[in-house]
């Protein structure tokens, strides 16, 4: 049988958790991820402002996500400097190091990025959304204008003002790879993963929406599982689902799963700390929608409450056999 033409968009440990669990079944679908590329803050952005290369670190959750290869090579490439004299390597990550090398060696990040697919035996291809230097910008509700993608991730003084809208500066256009990717999907899944961070920085590079728009795959949103703090405060799924097809242009969302196991008091205090709160489904907010809502246990447990990789990925295989078999 012809494995089905999948296609994620998203970033952070969203995309992580949600390829770790498509892997699984790469004998029936073949994976493009679609990875932002906005990243200022941390090793990411440091190599970025030195070395003027695109921010690595999403690019590398995603090829480890799809490694075939051995856990210690896995370690490896996740493996953080830390010192506490605080030297030039402490915060950074050997994987982000390494492809930072390997662009600088080949003179080219797509190549730098296929050079380590093939180092990490990936199965499937992980495709930068845009290969142009640009930033996230951020204005909220009340005016106030915002530079940089770990500044709007982070709590602020502004962080009860929602986000009006977000874009680039200067303006990026998509890789090529990315829109032939979403051209030829029979399945494009968004999400899960931080909303004005890690999903809609997708959609805002020129072009992306516009495919997106005119593809005839099965369009999935996974919704995330908790709110997050000045970026999306007591938004329901509804809201989550509505910011996505505002960026897109369009309402056509085909299936939506959001996670409807009641979470335990132990993991939700740890998240009242951040001032975080899971995403509640109201029925009522989708009578004019004409979509297929799955709720299902979808956490995992029992620290955080983060998409499991196992039960993510048998839902939208199950999804995907109803639907285009």
């Amino acid at each position: 049988m012809e494995k089905k033409k999948v296609v994620t968009i998203g970033g952070g440990t969203g995309s992580y958790n949600l390829l770790r669990g498509l892997k699984k079944y790469t004998d029936k679908i073949e994976i493009s991820a679609i990875v932002t590329m906005m990243d200022s803050g941390g090793s990411s952005g440091i190599l970025r402002d030195e070395y003027g290369v695109l921010p690595p670190g999403d690019i590398r959750r995603c090829l480890i996500a799809l490694s075939d290869e051995t856990e210690i090579l896995k370690k490896l490439f996740n493996y953080r400097f830390h010192s506490k004299k605080g030297n030039s390597l402490s915060g950074h990550n050997f994987g982000n190091l390494f492809l930072t090398a390997l662009e600088k060696i080949l003179n080219s990040e797509q190549k730098a990025i296929k050079f380590a697919s093939k180092i990490l035996k990936v199965r499937g291809k992980v495709l930068p959304v845009t290969f142009q230097s640009t930033h996230l910008y951020a204005r909220l509700e009340d005016g106030t204008l915002i530079k940089g993608e770990s500044v709007i991730d982070l709590p602020r003084s502004t962080s009860n003002l929602r986000i009006k809208r977000l874009y680039l500066k200067p303006p990026a256009e998509a890789n090529p790879e990315v829109l032939i990717a979403i051209k030829q999907a029979q399945v494009i899944i968004i999400g899960p993963g931080d909303l004005f961070t890690s999903i809609i920085p997708n959609l805002v590079v020129n072009g992306v929406s516009k495919a997106i728009r005119k593809s005839k795959a099965l369009k999935i949103y996974n919704c995330n599982i908790m709110t997050k703090y000045g970026e999306t405060n007591d938004f329901s799924v509804y809201d989550h689902l509505a910011t996505i097809e505002e960026y897109i242009g369009c309402p056509c969302i085909d299936v939506l799963t959001y996670n409807s196991k009641k979470l335990r008091s132990k993991i939700l205090k740890r998240y009242q700390r951040e001032k975080a709160k899971p995403v509640k489904f109201i029925q009522n907010e989708f009578k004019s929608r004409n979509i297929e809502i799955i709720g299902r246990n979808l956490v995992t447990e029992p620290n955080v409450a983060r998409h499991d990789p196992e039960k993510i990925g048998k839902l939208i295989m199950k999804i995907i056999s109803k639907r285009l078999s």
